[in-house]
């Protein structure tokens, strides 16, 4: 994690992208300066109602260095995250670890994080310590090997190992537990299901942004539906539960859309259906045309993908499928991935 760089200069607000590697996998993370007191830290594949006001107000009254967002989940889920164990009086964090073998908590680390600017600090202590041992221990063949295999720099930090656990139980990280949404994207279909969830929320916070139609001079709208202002509808069209339709999409007379996601500047010409599934930007669906996923948000085909400028031609069918850009369909297709 090459931090140093990036993070040392705090005189404004910027947004900066940064790399950073958790065991063997690697993403990347939004870091956000606020006003050279508070750093926000989001992994980028979470789905969240993001308390941070209330967040930020907790943190400055536990007055520790961190906050981590936290989460409960069923306990047989929550290997698959970072467990931890938090006091239940004071929130301070006491144990965290990564990923276990064995259960520890069902109360999971949400990837979403408040910092103050000691954290550089503690970063700089972990290399420095990395760096000495390094200097210091000679190593075994084995242990080479090891460390070859392992392909981890001498200034690699990982947040997770490095920072919160040796932090943990020494009054410096302590925990906000969101009582709202919050997912893991880890397959496409996820964010359907994480669209779905915004658009609930928004029913409860800007019920402004949904739309709202009969049928007669507008889309009958069933649910939670987002509709930019540039997208045109027609009145004959059905939509909803869980839709999102982006800028310059057209939908045709007697279309019926039912939890997709329709990107900008995308065609869905008469009578053409679309049901679980994702349209990419450009795309175009013939009439008569269904593009259908089963809806199963966790499964590699679970929902139906057309990547950018994919052409479905008229009366095609295209089920649980994923399409790259720019392919033209004019054959019905089923659990394919099309190249």
């Amino acid at each position: 994690m090459r931090w140093l760089g990036v993070c040392r200069n705090l005189l404004h607000c910027y947004v900066e992208w940064i790399e950073i590697s958790s065991s063997s996998k690697s993403w990347l993370l939004f870091l956000l300066v606020i006003l050279q007191s508070h750093i926000v830290l989001l992994n980028c594949d979470v789905c969240s109602s993001f308390p941070l006001p209330d967040m930020l107000e907790a943190h400055k009254k536990y007055g520790g260095m961190g906050t981590l967002l936290v989460n409960k989940v069923s306990a047989e889920s929550a290997n698959q995250f970072g467990e931890l164990v938090a006091d239940p009086e004071t929130n301070e964090l006491l144990h965290y670890t990564e990923k276990p073998e064995t259960f520890v908590s069902d109360l999971i680390n949400c990837g979403v994080y408040i910092f103050t600017p000691n954290i550089f600090s503690a970063i700089e202590d972990v290399l420095k310590q990395k760096q000495d041992r390094a200097n210091l221990r000679r190593v075994s063949s084995f242990e080479a090997l090891q460390s070859a295999t392992k392909a981890l720099p001498a200034d690699f930090v990982r947040l997770d190992q490095d920072i919160l656990s040796p932090l943990a139980g020494k009054k410096e990280l302590y925990t906000y537990q969101t009582l709202d949404f919050w997912e893991q994207i880890k397959t496409p279909g996820m964010s359907l299901r994480c669209s779905g969830l915004y658009l609930s929320q928004f029913r409860r916070t800007s019920p402004h942004l949904l739309a709202s139609g009969d049928g007669k001079r507008t889309a009958t709208i069933v649910g939670d539906v987002y509709i930019h202002p540039s997208a045109k509808v027609h009145p004959t069209s059905k939509i909803g539960p869980n839709v999102s339709i982006s800028a310059n999409a057209r939908v045709g007379a007697g279309a019926r859309l039912i939890n997709c996601i329709i990107l900008d500047d995308v065609e869905i010409m008469e009578n053409a259906v679309v049901i679980h599934s994702i349209v990419g930007w450009k795309s175009s669906i013939g009439k008569w045309s269904r593009v259908q996923g089963e809806g199963d948000h966790n499964a590699k085909l679970g929902i139906t993908i057309l990547g950018e400028a994919v052409d479905v031609e008229d009366e095609v069918v295209v089920v649980n499928s994923i399409v790259l850009p720019n392919k033209t369909l004019n054959v019905s297709v089923q659990e394919e991935i099309i190249l």
